[in-house]
């Protein structure tokens, strides 16, 4: 029962029920990813779930949903920076390949990483990664939650 936002992501978010959310945007939703693997990892969750594909989005929304995933990276890059010296970048990106919804990926990337994987996409990471022990919902990832959202205020002009 309490982990039934995961098979509704989107539907929760809207309800309040998605603990992952850090903000909402104004096309969407900020969460933070389930692993972290690389710490600060978040995702912008287009906010109707029947949007697949950012061609579906009118205009007008279409470059909110840009806007809001370039302000989560610019987000993500000063509380990861801040928080974590070998902090070198952030990547973005709309893949579409899993989930049937619109969603924008943002992964830091480090100077920590190893060296076979620094320079390829996250997504050749092994397989024990993606199944990380170390859930983006733990104490061990406040001080990032709390970072980027504060971040994420500053940045759209909200209070927290």
């Amino acid at each position: 029962m309490a982990e039934n936002w995961r098979r509704d992501r989107i539907g929760s978010a809207l309800r309040g029920e998605n603990p992952t959310v850090l903000r909402r945007l104004d096309a969407g939703f900020a969460v933070i990813g389930d692993v972290q693997f690389l710490p600060g990892y978040a995702v912008l969750l287009v906010d109707d779930p029947a949007v697949t594909r950012l061609s579906e989005l009118p205009r007008a929304r279409r470059l909110a949903f840009l806007s809001d995933m370039e302000r989560l990276g610019e987000a993500v890059e000063r509380a990861c920076g801040r928080l974590d010296p070998a902090f070198r970048r952030v990547n973005l990106e709309i893949l579409g390949n899993t989930d049937p919804f619109l969603h924008a990926h943002v992964w830091p990337r480090y100077a920590w990483e190893p060296a076979e994987s620094v320079g390829r996409p996250v997504w050749l990471y092994p397989p024990e990664h993606w199944a990380d022990p170390s859930h983006a919902l733990g104490p061990r990832h406040d001080a990032l939650r709390t970072g980027i959202a504060e971040e994420l205020d500053r940045l759209t002009g909200a209070a927290a």
